[in-house]
């Protein structure tokens, strides 16, 4: 089997677009997973966090199907989004779309560049949901709001949420992301467990100055990755809720792989978050396929030079952090 792809990033979580509008690809549930593990192995001529499947989609512009590493399939992913965004934006000519996802049709739009030279792309996270059985969390309450999990850690108080990812949030000191804390925690609740038996995206977040955050995200199906978008997303939300941030105001949220930008909305009591960063491509690639044994090859690559421009994004960022830590 041959296929066309594309690898890209999102605040350098970085994916593998493949396009299932323009090519003529026949899948089975069981050849997603399979790619994702595949073409995904760090230790092959690819390597990525995971899958972008674009389809079409009978009441949106187009639709994303998302693929861990690991082939499990992600409900939502905030950054790979972005890269979903140009890629049907750019495909279909539009500046701005709705792109179908596993629980809901997100509004997506090109936005002035985030840096220059960047490409940049805001993307809807939603719906916010708050409710233990969304994630799911067997605690004997129904919400979980700065509060501690004492079978995880006597310190950190914590916030759970989906959106519609699974996500646990804490507020950190300094030391306390030096340590080896959140590695501990996140295996624990990731692997076999009685508190998230489904396994959940675990974020430690350390504010930097007004209206800037730094999150750095465990991601389920994943591990420590550079960014996770919906774990940024979901931790600029709970920085509001403690009155740390403001709604309806750009916070800089930071991370291992750049800058991204979230404003948070409150309706009543509903909630949802812009998401704005980069979507940028890495190379375009053809590869040769045989799934029964599991193996490939690259039968052709072309580098592409938008990671040139994003570095500076980078190294921008890791400056801040440094000043600010």
């Amino acid at each position: 089997m041959q296929i066309d792809l594309i690898k890209g990033h999102g605040s350098g979580n970085d994916f593998l677009i493949i396009d299932e509008i323009s090519n003529e690809y026949s899948f089975t549930e069981e050849d997603r997973a399979n790619l994702a593990r595949v073409l995904c192995n760090r230790n092959s001529e690819l390597g990525a966090d995971g899958i972008l499947f674009v389809m079409n989609s009978e009441h949106a512009d187009g639709r994303m199907r998302v693929f861990n590493a690991d082939g499990s399939e992600a409900s939502m992913c905030g950054n790979g989004l972005r890269l979903v965004a140009r890629y049907i934006c750019e495909l279909k000519g539009l500046n701005e779309a709705f792109i179908e996802t596993m629980k809901a049709n997100l509004k997506v739009s090109k936005q002035e560049d985030i840096f220059p030279q960047v490409h940049t792309y805001q993307v809807e996270i939603s719906p916010v949901l708050f409710n233990l059985k969304a994630l799911p969390l067997n605690l004997n309450k129904s919400s979980l709001f700065n509060e501690k999990i004492e079978e995880l850690s006597p310190e950190l108080k914590f916030t759970a949420l989906a959106v519609p990812n699974p996500h646990l949030i804490s507020i950190v000191e300094t030391e306390q992301l030096s340590s080896d804390l959140q590695k501990q925690l996140s295996e624990k609740v990731n692997g076999p467990n009685h508190l998230f038996p489904d396994g959940v995206n675990v974020s430690f977040v350390s504010p930097l100055q007004k209206d800037s955050i730094y999150v750095r995200t465990f991601e389920r199906g994943v591990g420590f990755t550079n960014a996770c978008g919906t774990a940024m997303s979901a931790s600029s939300l709970v920085t509001c809720l403690l009155d740390m941030n403001e709604y309806e105001k750009s916070i800089n949220v930071y991370n291992n792989g750049g800058r991204v930008q979230c404003v948070v909305h409150k309706l009543e009591d509903t909630y949802s978050i812009d998401l704005i960063g980069n979507a940028t491509y890495l190379y375009k690639a053809s590869v040769s396929l045989n799934l029964e044994e599991k193996t490939f090859t690259v039968s052709s690559r072309k580098n592409l030079a938008e990671q040139t421009t994003y570095e500076k994004l980078q190294e921008d960022a890791q400056q801040m952090i440094k000043q600010s830590m």
